[in-house]
């Protein structure tokens, strides 16, 4: 007769959360599902009856009936009339339960262990080690998260996306996205990126100049990877953005620090170091971090350097969509004659940063050598998202979002800069014009890291400034960043005021 598990391991297993967002029926399913594919339960197992289970849980036995009947249906339950539930011994697999299972090494073994590998001998650069901004896994809990690239739920269009992911899951739409697309992007999203997107940047691209990405980040580092050596040379802004920094020095560049002023780069200024480099990054929208927009001027005077001294621009076209004007100025890949911009942009860092969908537009020999490489990594983001977003952007959703994400931020910066010029003075920051964040100077004595200790300690979250300069030195310590794209209008004033009292704490006395 099948072995039944005693009563006690259902109390145990099952954690009914207040905060989880998965309806009962869902908890029960997992709880079973876990049980069953982990080896807790052997091949043949019987089940509690439904009215014993909801009794152990605390739950309705028509949840409990209902959890069951699914299992059934998705075959890990076998149903035996006038029996009860079993467990499908073929949905194991052949995998012993864990009772049976031979003992094995715990991941945590002992790091003296005779026969380890050394690992820190093995990995040649750790990126781990490298500075980058980082972020609490809970910002969300923060009283007043003014960090960047986080989206606002109220801000979100659930409906326009539910019905876009809808339309996406019919039946004729899945035949277009769930075969293995190998190298190949989803047609209909590189038509809308073609047809809407890129005009508004006044670019032009056929398909086969522009390849989708997860996001930026794989963007960048697809093009450091197929691009970059020991040998390579790539001006990089400075301050700059820290993840496209670490990704180009993983690959072994030399990064040439290109100071910044109030309207980016000065190509002019800089041509002895431009003329050393091979590539160079630059985010001429809103320059990261200080959102300096770089003039038609100095764009042309770059692709002009750019042709002179042969070297290929990577344009990471930063919050170009965020816009207080409703002009944005043209994209340097709108004003290049000759093919030696590198165009980088994001579909989804003002919809919903976790969706990971950017672009690359370049010419069609690099946009093939780019599949080939994406290829090796990931073969292609994922063709349901990709087919959605293609619908999202149909539906003239993006344009609507756009809009309304223009007017909320053009309130929430306003509110950053008049609670700035009312509780913090003493600092000095770019006056804001588009994006989603404002980068702030400090008095001369402030130290970033403590700030920003001292803040997250007052449920305050901020961004210290000295990670986006190349050398962590002290003059880089007073600057700080704060994103206003996922704090409620309403919490700027204050937390502001807040922060200030910390900003005073460091002050010397006199």
């Amino acid at each position: 007769m099948p072995s039944r598990p005693p009563t006690a391991l259902w109390a145990q297993q099952f954690r009914r959360s207040s905060a989880s967002k998965a309806s009962l029926q869902d908890q029960i399913r997992q709880m079973l599902v876990a049980a069953i594919l982990d080896g807790q339960l052997p091949p043949d197992a019987a089940l509690p009856s439904s009215r014993e289970l909801a009794d152990q849980l605390g739950v309705a036995r028509n949840t409990v009936v209902l959890a069951y009947q699914m299992l059934v249906e998705e075959g890990y339950l076998i149903s035996r009339e006038r029996s009860g539930h079993f467990v499908n011994a073929a949905m194991l697999g052949g995998r012993p339960c864990l009772d049976a299972a031979p003992s094995v090494a715990s991941a945590s073994a002992d790091a003296d262990a005779p026969g380890r590998p050394i690992w820190q001998q093995r990995i040649a650069r750790p990126p781990s080690q490298q500075r980058n901004i980082v972020k609490p896994a809970n910002w969300q809990h923060y009283e007043f998260p003014f960090i960047y690239g986080q989206f606002d739920q109220s801000l979100f269009p659930i409906n326009d996306w539910r019905e876009c992911c809808m339309k996406a899951l019919s039946v004729m739409e899945i035949r277009n996205w769930a075969p293995d697309l190998i190298e190949r992007d989803d047609e209909s999203l590189i038509q809308q990126i073609r047809t809407r997107v890129l005009p508004r940047r006044g670019v032009f691209a056929m398909p086969d100049e522009i390849i989708i990405t997860n996001g930026c980040q794989q963007a960048l580092y697809l093009i450091a990877d197929l691009l970059c050596g020991e040998d390579t040379t790539v001006g990089f802004e400075n301050p700059g953005y820290p993840d496209a920094r670490n990704i180009f020095e993983n690959r072994n560049a030399r990064l040439l620090p290109l100071p910044v002023d109030s309207n980016g780069i000065a190509p002019d200024a800089l041509r002895d170091s431009l003329a050393r480099c091979d590539y160079v990054y630059v985010t001429p929208s809103h320059q990261c971090p200080t959102t300096a927009t770089m003039p038609v001027e100095r764009r042309h005077a770059l692709l002009d350097c750019a042709r002179q001294h042969d070297f290929v621009i990577v344009e990471d076209d930063y919050e170009s969509e965020n816009t207080f004007s409703g002009t944005p100025h043209p994209a340097l890949k709108s004003l290049d004659t000759a093919d030696r911009v590198i165009y980088v942009g994001s579909l989804s860092k003002t919809f919903a940063p976790g969706l990971r969908l950017g672009y690359v537009v370049g010419p069609r020999e690099l946009i093939r050598e780019l599949r080939a490489l994406r290829r090796l990594m990931v073969r292609h983001p994922v063709g349901y998202i990709q087919r959605a977003f293609a619908t999202f952007l149909a539906l003239g959703h993006h344009d609507a979002l756009l809009r309304r994400l223009a007017h909320a931020y053009r309130e929430r910066s306003q509110a950053l800069m008049a609670a700035l010029d009312a509780h913090l003075p003493e600092a000095r920051y770019v006056p804001i014009t588009g994006g989603a964040s404002s980068w702030v100077e400090g008095p001369e004595w402030l130290d970033d890291t403590r700030l920003a200790a001292d803040a997250q300690a007052a449920g305050i979250l901020i961004e210290p400034g000295s990670v986006f300069f190349m050398n962590d030195d002290q003059d880089a310590r007073r600057y700080f960043r704060m994103g206003f794209s996922a704090i409620a209008l309403d919490r700027i004033e204050p937390g502001v005021r807040a922060l200030a009292q910390c900003v005073r704490a460091q002050q010397p006395t006199a």
